[in-house]
């Protein structure tokens, strides 16, 4: 019988689950709304993984990594773009540029990175080909699914909880201005920071997802904790009709005299780090 169907019927977890039981060899093919991903298998291991619209060379796996710099990363794809990866791991090996367990640790981060992705997706076909492997160019690892699949049950779990508090990244976000909250009090990182700067009415949820390049997961994780701060509130962004509820706005408008202040206090903390 083949394995073939829909994500909303048969979730990552489950079909993780049966190629781990069953030990199967092949790849398993994701196709959602925007994107297609292969993940392969060799006796129910993962061995290897890509994303139909990114980069999915050694080289650029290396360089996101941080194992190569940029400058080593764009000489490669100069000098050496046609090399297969099996080839440039070697010849950086020889090189003493990088061993052989740092090309190993970096491509099963990445490889693992795209399966936790498919945790949030609740739709999307999928069918799993026994006979279709990675080309013989491409560096196989060997990784249990037994970590992945408690980590993608968590992950499943946080994600149906940020849903419910964060319903629509087409909302936009602006900052309060409520008694008590002291940004001198607030530990931010610096990726919850390079969200907060692009904090603005005109600015969707979304649109500071797709600028900061971060997923619908990790996007909704950072607001729900600038959320918890009492630092910013969902809105609607600026320009969208409001919804009239028995006469009345369903959702206040932004105060520019708060978002000014919150602002100014923003950028002192930035100054004084």
């Amino acid at each position: 019988m083949a394995l073939k169907g829909n994500l909303r019927d048969f979730s990552v977890t489950q079909l993780l689950n049966l190629i781990n039981v069953a030990q199967k060899t092949g790849t398993l093919v994701v196709e959602g709304p925007s994107e297609q991903v292969w993940l392969s298998f060799r006796d129910g291991k993962l061995s290897y993984a890509r994303n139909g619209h990114e980069d999915s060379t050694l080289a650029a796996v290396l360089y996101h990594s941080k194992k190569i710099t940029a400058g080593q990363y764009k000489a490669i794809r100069e000098r050496a773009g046609g090399m297969s990866d099996k080839e440039l791991g070697l010849l950086l090996i020889n090189a003493n540029y990088i061993s052989q367990q740092d090309i190993l640790n970096s491509l099963q981060f990445y490889f693992v990175s795209i399966v936790n992705r498919l945790f949030t997706w609740v739709e999307g076909l999928f069918h799993f080909d026994n006979n279709l492997m990675p080309p013989d160019d491409k560096i196989m690892v060997r990784i249990s699914l037994e970590n992945i699949i408690i980590e993608g049950s968590r992950r499943m779990k946080e994600w149906e909880q940020l849903q419910d508090e964060i319903p629509s990244l087409d909302m936009a976000l602006k900052f309060t201005d409520r008694p008590g909250t002291n940004l001198k009090n607030v530990n931010l990182s610096v990726e919850e920071w390079r969200i907060v700067s692009y904090i603005n009415p005109k600015n969707t949820i979304r649109a500071i997802a797709k600028t900061t390049n971060k997923s619908d997961l990790e996007i909704r994780r950072i607001v729900y904790g600038l959320m918890q701060a009492g630092l910013v509130e969902l809105i609607r962004p600026l320009g969208m009709p409001a919804p009239v509820v028995q006469g009345k706005p369903a959702l206040p408008q932004t105060s520019k005299e708060e978002q000014k202040s919150l602002i100014n206090r923003i950028i002192g903390r930035i100054r004084s780090i």
